[in-house]
């Protein structure tokens, strides 16, 4: 264990989290940069005094338990958490689970596309992050709770209002097999998190379409390059699709664009004005 590292280590990536990250206040009187010591401690579920002596390089070795609440409460990446192990003298264990926060400069992205529908999924094609165009073309993600926000589960689940599975894409069928190879390699990256096991549950229980795909334990996947949305307002909107590949998190920015001059693209700007409202609903 390397007692001068660590502490280094801990008060740089205490520095550098300003409390709006984690959802605390700033205050009037804050001269630290980023989390006072005991706001870290408290994020890690350790006490103020254990955090200190961590920082002060006093402390004796962090339990693994410890580490993990370190890693969680200062926002580290998979390469930083796996150095806190390192530094603690512990050999890293595997991800905890898929992460869920997406960056600042990634949430930026997606409101300087305003004629593309763009989000972010997690590991697990849980919609993290989206536009307004996006909203408008699949679904306002904000009206949702956050289980209904997968994609691989309302792909094989439900719900299908108006008979539009997973909002009447023309490659369903497609995405589902994609998705479920995508879903085992992720279960096997996240073995210890309780949430992708028990999606992969669910899933296996609720869909013999899935638990086919699952018993083929295959996790290679062809991309999607274009695929047609049935909207129900404004009608058949056929876009290509691109995926960029997030790896210090494990994500995926999907950006939506149509021809330009087409009448997709046409229908996308009409929904960038509609949002979503619903226009066959009186007000």
């Amino acid at each position: 264990m390397d007692r001068r590292e660590l502490a280094a280590f801990l008060r740089n990536r205490r520095e550098r989290i300003t409390p709006a990250d984690v959802g605390l206040p700033a205050g009037p009187r804050r001269r630290t940069p980023g989390l006072r010591r005991e706001e870290a401690a408290q994020l890690a579920f350790i006490s103020t005094e254990y955090y200190t002596r961590l920082e002060q390089a006093r402390a004796p070795r962090p339990s693994r338990e410890v580490l993990a609440g370190l890693a969680r409460a200062l926002r580290l990446s998979d390469a930083e958490r796996d150095h806190l192990h390192h530094l603690a003298g512990e050999v890293p264990g595997p991800p905890p689970g898929p992460p869920r926060e997406v960056r600042r400069s990634i949430l930026d992205l997606l409101d300087r596309l305003p004629q593309a529908a763009a989000f972010v999924t997690s590991a697990v094609f849980e919609v993290l992050a989206w536009n307004d165009l996006a909203a408008a073309l699949m679904e306002d993600f904000s009206a949702l709770p956050r289980r209904d926000r997968n994609l691989v589960r309302r792909a094989f689940l439900g719900p299908c209002p108006e008979g539009r599975r997973l909002y009447g894409v023309s490659d369903v069928d497609a995405f589902a097999r994609t998705s479920a190879r995508r879903l085992r390699a992720a279960a096997a990256r996240y073995p210890e998190d309780a949430e992708v096991a028990g999606l992969v549950r669910e899933l296996l229980a609720g869909s013999e379409e899935f638990a086919r795909l699952w018993a083929s334990h295959e996790v290679s996947a062809r991309p999607t390059l274009c695929k047609t949305f049935e909207h129900p307002l404004v009608g058949p909107v056929t876009v290509h699709c691109d995926a960029l590949d997030i790896s210090d998190r494990d994500q995926q920015v999907v950006i939506y664009t149509a021809t330009p001059g087409s009448p997709s693209e046409e229908a996308l700007r009409l929904l960038s004005v509609i949002g979503t409202q619903r226009m066959d609903v009186a007000g």
